[in-house]
């Protein structure tokens, strides 16, 4: 019976490998257009079908396309979307474009207050049900005991309610401008720091080779 619990459950998909810069430059080249583009249009208005029409506004216009492209070449090349990934391409699309539609760059703004609260409420669920909903996105990348995945799912999902937080008193009390360097800068920083800050949880909870120690498995739940 003991040799239930691990990794039965993480079916293999066709996933392929491919080299971790061209992954991070998909992942994260649109975000660095998104604020070049913003840092050289901020003041200028453009007058399209008789409607003004700001510089960050149609930024976002052309992030939404360039967002999706690049999501679909890292689909094409791995085979294989998160769901984190699908769910955001999605309220990219949904509230940039409402953004884009009613001119208004208020719905571009809340988009990542959605996004974490999603994520944060959803790594709730799955803790009042005693799960963490975090291993099964992630157990292939860190193989973690059972009680270590619990604890960092419950840091994650503070930690993402509290940047859904932070996120809405920026762009509630602060300039476009503010806004756009915090979610750029701000908020990949911050998550590189939580992930940083969790070693000592990576460390102690790591799950041993199979074959190696096998106690410490199933005996944390």
């Amino acid at each position: 019976m003991a040799d239930k619990p691990a990794q039965t459950s993480a079916p293999k998909t066709d996933r392929k490998k491919i080299h971790p810069l061209l992954k991070t430059g998909l992942e994260l080249g649109p975000i660095i257009v998104f604020f070049a583009a913003y840092i050289w249009l901020k003041d200028e208005t453009f007058q399209i079908g008789g409607r003004d029409y700001e510089g960050f506004i149609l930024v976002t216009a052309g992030f939404i396309p360039l967002m999706l492209i690049c999501t679909g070449i890292l689909w094409k090349l791995t085979g294989h979307l998160s769901k984190m990934q699908i769910v955001t391409a999605v309220l990219i699309t949904v509230f940039g474009g409402l953004s884009v539609w009613l001119n208004d760059d208020r719905f571009f703004k809340m988009k990542p207050t959605l996004i974490y609260l999603l994520f944060g409420g959803a790594l709730g669920v799955g803790l009042l049900r005693g799960e963490s909903w975090l291993a099964l996105v992630m157990e292939e990348v860190l193989p973690l005991t059972h009680e270590g995945w619990m604890i960092l799912t419950r840091r994650l999902c503070a930690f993402f309610l509290g940047l859904a937080v932070l996120n809405e008193v920026i762009w509630r009390t602060m300039s476009t401008e503010s806004w756009v360097y915090f979610k750029t800068f701000g908020l990949t920083a911050a998550i590189f720091l939580f992930f940083i800050t969790q070693n000592s949880v990576f460390t102690k909870h790591a799950l041993e080779d199979e074959g190696g120690d096998n106690d410490k498995g199933p005996g944390a739940a």
